[in-house]
């Protein structure tokens, strides 16, 4: 039983990592953009966007979604009980910044 947790948590911590990664090259400006608002643009749109703003917006989102995942991880090897509330904060806090960046970006 504690093997598989121990494989569960290096999974996740692995996607953690990858979230990390995108998130700097986000930051960055390197490599696809991430962000609805580029992708649902037409090529007209996406050559005259000012596509700042959207990496930024991007690259906050995938480190939140890295210490979400990193937090998971912990809790599955620690079983602490209290990082599920701290998951759950950081959950919120992510869907609302996704959410009032979203509009402040339009």
């Amino acid at each position: 039983m504690r093997m598989a947790k121990t494989i569960t948590a290096i999974i996740i911590g692995l996607i953690a990592v990858a979230s990390f990664i995108i998130s700097i090259l986000q930051f960055k400006e390197k490599g696809f953009l991430f962000n609805n608002a580029y992708i649902w643009a037409s090529k007209e749109e996406r050559q005259r966007m000012d596509k700042r703003p959207h990496y930024r917006q991007s690259g906050v989102v995938f480190s939140l979604i890295g210490i979400l995942f990193l937090l998971l991880a912990l809790e599955v090897l620690l079983n602490a009980g209290w990082l599920l509330y701290v998951f759950w904060g950081v959950v919120i806090l992510t869907v609302v910044y996704a959410v009032v960046s979203s509009i402040k970006t339009k």
